[in-house]
C-alpha cells in the first residue's frame, strides 16, 4: 500500500461523489414533471446504472488496474480480493430515493487486501459529505462548510448498556423466513420494557441506508446499527468511516468477533472511551441463539 496516493484516490472520490449526486438531484422523483411516465422502479434502475456507469467511467479510467465492484454490475461469483479495489454503491437508500426522503447517498469505498481503506459517503440531498483515509481520521463537511472531525462530539460518553443506547435497525426487502423471523423478535426485544424482558432501548432508528446508519455510528449519532442482509458496496465506505471514527464493526451473529467485507451480517458501535466490547456482547445477548442466515 506504500506506493499508493491515498490522499489522491481520496479526492477522485469526492469528486465522484459530488457529480454523482448532482445526477441524483436532477432525477429525484420530487423534481419531475406531474406529466412524466416513467414509474418509480425505472426510474431508480436509469439512474442506478447511469450514476454507477459514469463512476465506474472515471475511477478505471484513472486506475485501470484497479479491480471494480459495484451493485449494478455485480454477478453471482464475483468475489473480493486482496488487490486494490473500488467497491460502489450509486444509490444507497433506493425507497427513500423513490419517495423523495432524504436520506439516500452514493457509498464509495476503497479497500486494500480487503481493507476498507478510503471511504466517500454522500447525501446530495443534505449535501453532507463524510470522508475517511485509513489511519488519518473521519471527516463530515456540511453545505461545504468547515471540516469537522468525526465522532462530532471531541469527548465521546462511555457506553452503559443498550437502555442508554439509540440503535439502527432495518427491515430489508427480503421480510420472509428465518432472518425476518428473527429480526422481529430482536426489534422487540431491543425496545420492550426490561420488565418485560426488554433492553428498552431509547429507541430504534430505521434510515433507510447502511451507508447513512454507518456514518450516524460514526458521528456518534447513533450508538449501534445491527444489520442482516446487506451487501460489501453498502458498508464498504461507511466502515472506514466508522473504524476512523473510533468505532468497531464485529459480526451481527453472537461470538463474530471478526467479520469480512463481504459477510452481510455486522455490528456497528460508536468510538466510546469504554463500553464497546460490553454493548456488543448486550446486543448478542438480545439476539440469543438465533442467527442471520445469508449467503455471501
Amino acid at each position: 500500500m506504500a506506493d499508493l496516493n491515498l490522499q489522491e484516490i481520496h479526492d477522485l472520490l469526492v469528486s465522484v461523489a459530488q457529480e454523482a449526486g448532482r445526477m441524483m438531484l436532477a432525477a429525484t422523483p420530487s423534481y419531475l414533471s406531474s406529466g412524466t411516465k416513467k414509474n418509480s422502479a425505472d426510474l431508480v434502475t436509469e439512474t442506478d446504472q447511469a450514476v454507477e456507469k459514469m463512476v465506474s467511467t472515471l475511477l478505471l479510467t484513472s486506475y485501470p488496474s484497479f479491480q471494480f465492484i459495484g451493485e449494478e454490475t455485480y454477478y453471482p461469483g464475483q468475489k473480493l480480493t486482496e488487490e486494490p479495489t473500488f467497491i460502489v454503491d450509486p444509490i444507497d437508500g433506493t425507497t427513500n430515493f423513490v419517495h423523495a426522503f432524504p436520506a439516500f447517498c452514493i457509498s464509495l469505498g476503497f479497500t486494500v487486501n480487503k481493507t476498507p481503506t478510503v471511504g466517500v459517503v454522500y447525501n446530495a440531498y443534505l449535501n453532507e459529505l463524510y470522508t475517511a483515509i485509513k489511519g488519518q481520521g473521519a471527516f463530515l463537511v456540511r453545505n461545504g462548510g468547515e471540516k469537522l472531525k468525526l465522532p462530532l462530539k471531541q469527548d465521546p460518553e462511555p457506553l452503559k448498556d443498550l437502555s442508554t443506547c439509540l440503535v439502527g435497525a432495518e427491515w430489508g426487502s427480503d421480510r420472509t423466513g428465518n432472518n425476518f423471523a428473527l429480526k422481529c423478535k430482536v426489534f422487540s426485544k431491543l425496545a420492550a420494557s426490561k420488565e418485560e424482558g426488554g433492553a428498552m432501548v431509547h429507541s430504534l432508528r430505521s434510515l433507510g441506508s447502511a451507508a447513512l446508519n454507518l456514518v450516524s455510528v460514526a458521528s456518534g449519532q447513533l450508538d449501534v446499527y445491527w444489520e442482516g442482509g446487506c451487501w460489501a458496496w453498502d458498508v464498504a465506505a461507511g466502515w472506514c468511516i466508522l473504524v476512523e471514527a473510533g468505532g468497531i464493526m464485529v459480526g451481527g451473529n453472537p461470538g463474530d468477533w471478526e467479520v469480512e467485507v463481504e459477510g452481510r451480517k455486522y455490528l456497528a458501535v460508536r468510538g466510546a472511551p469504554s463500553g464497546q466490547k460490553q454493548i456488543v456482547e448486550e446486543v448478542w445477548g438480545v439476539v440469543g441463539d438465533g442467527k442471520l442466515i445469508y449467503e455471501n
